[in-house]
């Protein structure tokens, strides 16, 4: 069996001695999961594509040219057949939700899992978390049972703005997430979404002030403005939470 990273992901095993080609064809790819799978084919492989589980690239003369994070999917799935007798629709949505940013779930959960750095962190964002750009997509069933809220909540704070999904997609991401969260943590106290509409008039009057001070920066006519204007807002928008959560816990230590 070969070895599993956590959250069921198969290790990379890369070749002994050589790093793992950018392209390979696929009797290279053969020659990679054969050691562990003897009876992959080239008319498996074909088939698990024309099922969308792997998309390699074509050259102009047709001829498939594999990534290695294709034969990681391979391998993935590959493994979910042989041990857990996954059939091919739920390993298709356990690579779906890789593709998303999740861990792939365990065999038996209804919904995939989040990332714990997904959640991390002391409660004030830094000027990373605000350049950080993650890969998780939510589905709005997975939102719910992840976040652990019920629909009336979670229309309620879409209806007051405080959770937006993606346009196009209507998928959520981790900012969605986090805020449903806390919102079922704070109606524990009695607040309930209609309460949180001055956290987001708040956010919206910080989020004018960083535009001030980034829109000299990005109107610069080098081709490193756009870089420096992303950069200064992270760094200013970071600042502005800092400022306003030690104001916070400077009002409360005065009441």
């Amino acid at each position: 069996m070969p070895s599993t990273a956590p959250g069921g992901r198969p290790a990379e095993r890369p070749a002994e001695g050589a790093e793992a080609p950018a392209t390979m064809t696929i009797g290279q790819v053969l020659d990679q999961l054969r050691p562990d799978f003897p009876a992959i084919s080239i008319p498996k492989i074909r088939f698990w594509e024309e099922e969308g589980l792997i998309r390699p690239e074509r050259t102009p003369a047709g001829y498939r040219k594999f990534r290695p994070s294709d034969v990681d999917r391979l391998r993935y799935a590959l493994t979910m057949q042989r041990d857990h007798y996954l059939p091919l629709k739920v390993i298709a949505e356990h690579l779906d939700a890789l593709d998303r940013g999740l861990e792939p779930p365990p065999v038996d959960p209804v919904v995939p899992t989040v990332p714990t750095v997904a959640l991390a962190g002391d409660g004030t964002p830094s000027a990373e978390s605000f350049a950080r750009r993650d890969q998780l997509r939510l589905s709005r069933r997975e939102l719910l049972k992840i976040a652990e809220v019920d629909e009336a909540l979670l229309a309620e704070l879409e209806q007051f703005g405080l959770i937006t999904p993606r346009p196009g997609t209507g998928h959520y991401d981790t900012d969605a997430l986090v805020i449903a969260t806390t919102a079922r943590e704070l109606a524990a106290y009695g607040l309930e979404p209609r309460h949180l509409r001055g956290f987001r008039a708040a956010a919206d009057r910080e989020v004018g002030l960083v535009e001030q001070v980034v829109a000299p920066v990005r109107r610069g006519r080098d081709a490193g403005a756009a870089a420096r204007a992303d950069e200064v807002a992270t760094q200013v928008a970071a600042l502005s939470v800092r400022l306003h959560a030690t104001l916070v816990k400077a009002g409360l230590k005065r009441s």
